[in-house]
């Protein structure tokens, strides 16, 4: 199963690809993970990135694509992959057709009222740095976490406001890339907003169907 993943904050997107992940062995690969792990080690291609990111610019096609497709010739993307955060433009997908074929991109979606719903009530440990849902997983006692006691704190980037420019800001990015999948009819979308538990069988059971995924689970 060789994917592309596509989502809004708090469509899902990390609920599925751990799901498939843990299931079938697919590596899920997240540029953002890869730049990150590649600034922290002070790396050759850490540093370039960081020259980028420290001048809040985005990161040049030629090294994304490079960074990508270095990944994907590891042996763990054998039984195939789950891409998340790539491509964002149209010559970052037409590029990865170079390096690979797809089986589908799969746009995990929800409104733009329900990101804001999900995420404001998303609370975190700043000691353990365990997440809570005050909807989903609520912590026992009012706003303190379960297993020490500190106060729980909500992110500055899910204050409502934020979540709605993260939103916007997303689909001006990725509806082009949205549009370029479903003209090549690879676009599976997925309504999530009938929650992970119901969606995520959904999926699984339209990928079987269309038989892209042909994989058996695997043991771990």
């Amino acid at each position: 199963m060789r994917v592309v993943l596509i989502g809004p904050p708090g469509a899902g997107k990390g609920t599925y690809s751990e799901y498939f992940t843990k299931k079938y062995c697919i590596p899920h690969i997240s540029t953002g993970d890869i730049f990150r792990a590649e600034v922290a080690k002070k790396s050759e291609l850490g540093l370039k990135v960081k020259e980028y990111l420290d001048r809040g610019e985005l990161v040049p096609d030629e090294i994304v694509v490079e960074v990508v497709k270095r990944r994907l010739s590891e042996p763990d993307t054998k039984r195939g992959f789950i891409l998340d955060g790539f491509p964002r433009t149209i010559k970052q997908a037409q590029e990865l057709e170079k390096i690979t074929p797809l089986d589908a991109a799969i746009h995990i979606y929800i409104s733009e009222e329900e990101a804001v719903r999900r995420l404001s009530n998303r609370y975190v440990c700043p000691v353990c740095g365990r997440v809570y849902n005050l909807t989903y997983n609520p912590p026992k006692n009012d706003l303190t976490c379960d297993y020490d006691g500190a106060k729980l704190v909500r992110r500055s980037d899910d204050e409502p406001e934020v979540i709605r420019r993260r939103y916007q800001v997303y689909y001006q990015t990725f509806s082009p890339i949205i549009e370029y999948y479903k003209e090549k009819r690879l676009l599976v979308e997925i309504d999530n907003t009938i929650g992970s538990d119901k969606g995520i069988p959904l999926l699984e059971r339209i990928l079987v169907d269309k038989g892209i995924l042909r994989i058996k689970p695997c043991v771990t």
